[in-house]
C-alpha cells in the first residue's frame, strides 16, 4: 500500500498502487486530486495526468456536480447532477445554487 502525502511523489516501478488511508484520520468526504507521471528508460517525463477521487459517505448521499470549465460569455450553458447518487437510496431532489465569482 501507498501512503500518499499532498505534494509529495510516490515513485515505483508498479503501474498500479492501492492508496492508504488512516482509519483515524481518512480523507475527508468530497474531491481529492490525484496525478501520475511516468518515466521511460531514457529518463523522459511524461505529461501529468489528473483525476479527481470522489470520497463518499455511505449513509447520506453524495453530490457529484459535472458542467464545462469555459463557457462563452452571454452563452447558456449547463450543469448536472446526474452522477450523483445514494448508496442504498435513490436521489429525490437536485439544490442547485450559484455562490457568486470565485475570486482567488
Amino acid at each position: 500500500m501507498a501512503k500518499l502525502d499532498i505534494n509529495v511523489p510516490f515513485e515505483t516501478d508498479q503501474p498500479t498502487i492501492v492508496v492508504d488511508v488512516d482509519p483515524q484520520q481518512p480523507l475527508p468526504r468530497g474531491r481529492h486530486r490525484f496525478q501520475l507521471e511516468v518515466v521511460d528508460d531514457s529518463g523522459n517525463v511524461s505529461a501529468p495526468d489528473v483525476i479527481d477521487v470522489i470520497v463518499a459517505d455511505r449513509e447520506r448521499p453524495t453530490a457529484v456536480l459535472n458542467g464545462p470549465s469555459i463557457a462563452d460569455l452571454g452563452k447558456p450553458f449547463e450543469l448536472t447532477g446526474a452522477r450523483s447518487f445514494d448508496i442504498g437510496g435513490e436521489i429525490k431532489a437536485y439544490r442547485f445554487t450559484y455562490l457568486g465569482p470565485n475570486l482567488r
